[in-house]
């Protein structure tokens, strides 16, 4: 399902699992050459009878650390013959001492090797595990651009593939007989648990999308699914979690409607500039609304033909910069309303990159929504 054209690509749905890159070999040899050359001059400073040679037994070890197996074997066999070499005019009444020195040295380098290939096959099982979670999520979240009656959108999805911090970002936009339905929502946590329910809950909303008439109706069914999935949770000895979503309601005129519930608040994008749509304070995530002091109430809010409508999760607002300064995406979408929408997303992840000097930490999800010219059946 990878439809990116670029690492930042308006329709990128995610890449491949990256793990650590191993030792470079010109690094190995500098530590190898470096290293003895430094316990020689050292001998010969502190007199021949010092034998500093077996104190390389532990450069195939550090190697083992992050060097593949084939860098390990050489580190283990250039210390080996060193340390030999360096024994090999031991006074006769110390050839015991250091024959179990140079065994030690195959034992202990011998290790190293194993240590280095038993490594490298839990970190390509550890990259396969968080590449088929991360897989499985990009297949259940539709490919962009997405297209109803009423609107076209443009997005972007990266899932970040490293150890167990594979979030629970996720977005759906249906076409219902009640108008258009946009939801993007982040559950609380990483890892697979949190998976599990960020699909619970995008599976609830492709049903309650076309079945409630409501705005207010589609949210409690999804207060309902996260309340289902919690109870699940519990009785397996799981932590309940709360899910942050933005849900809308789009039709044919400028009114749109929403209800924020702990959300990331949408941007309109205008020639004019860039400006929060939503006025009033978010309502409780879901999974909360038993805490709420009131029910949740429908906001509306103007989305003319010719602007755009900018939605994300908090792995953009909260990506921060080497000072751990925030992202400040208000201020950076005010040079972005007349950038075309199919390339909003390439453009924010790219500047997101530049931001946190490389790839983001979290998760990182957009929708760009664009109301449709030609208005009519997708």
């Amino acid at each position: 399902m990878e439809t990116s054209r670029d690492p930042g690509g308006a329709s990128a749905v995610g890449g491949p699992g990256r793990t650590a890159p191993p030792l470079r070999w010109s690094l190995v040899l500098c530590w190898l050459v470096g290293l003895t050359v430094l316990l020689a001059v050292v001998g010969v400073f502190l007199g021949r009878e010092t034998r500093l040679a077996p104190f390389l037994v532990v450069v195939p070890a550090l190697v083992a650390g992050r060097g593949t197996v084939r860098q390990t074997a050489v580190a283990a066999g250039w210390t080996t013959l060193v340390i030999a070499a360096a024994l090999l005019d031991a006074p006769r009444d110390t050839v015991g001492q250091a024959v179990t020195t140079v065994l030690f040295a195959l034992v202990f380098n011998g290790l190293s090797v194993v240590r280095a290939g038993q490594r490298v096959r839990d970190e390509s099982e550890i990259a396969r595990l968080r590449s088929a979670a991360a897989a499985l999520q990009r297949q259940l979240l539709r490919p962009f651009p997405l297209v109803t009656d009423h609107l076209l959108v443009h997005g972007l999805y990266r899932p970040v593939e490293e150890d167990s911090r594979v979030g629970g970002d996720v977005y759906e936009v249906v076409a219902s007989p009640y108008g258009s339905r946009v939801f993007i929502a982040d559950v609380q946590g990483k890892g697979l648990p949190a998976i599990s329910a960020a699909f619970a809950v995008l599976s609830a909303f492709r049903e309650a999308a076309v079945s409630e008439p409501t705005l207010t109706g589609v949210v409690d069914a999804l207060e309902e699914a996260v309340l289902r999935h919690n109870s699940f949770a519990a009785q397996v000895g799981a932590r309940e979690r709360f899910v942050t979503a933005l849900v809308l309601g789009v039709t044919d005129g400028e009114e749109v409607q929403a209800i924020n519930c702990g959300h990331v608040a949408p941007l309109l994008l205008c020639h004019e500039g860039a400006a929060q749509v939503l006025r009033g304070e978010p309502c409780v995530p879901l999974g909360l609304d038993a805490m709420a002091p009131e029910p949740r109430t429908v906001e509306w809010f103007r989305f003319p033909p010719g602007c755009t409508l900018l939605l994300c999760t908090d792995g953009v607002t909260e990506a921060r910069d080497p000072s751990g300064g925030f992202y400040p995406l208000e201020q950076r979408a005010a040079n972005w309303g007349d950038v075309r929408a199919g390339d909003v997303p390439a453009t924010v992840y790219r500047d997101l990159r530049l931001h946190s000097a490389g790839t983001p930490s979290d998760d990182t999800a957009l929708l760009v929504l664009r109301r449709r010219q030609d208005a009519g059946p997708a």
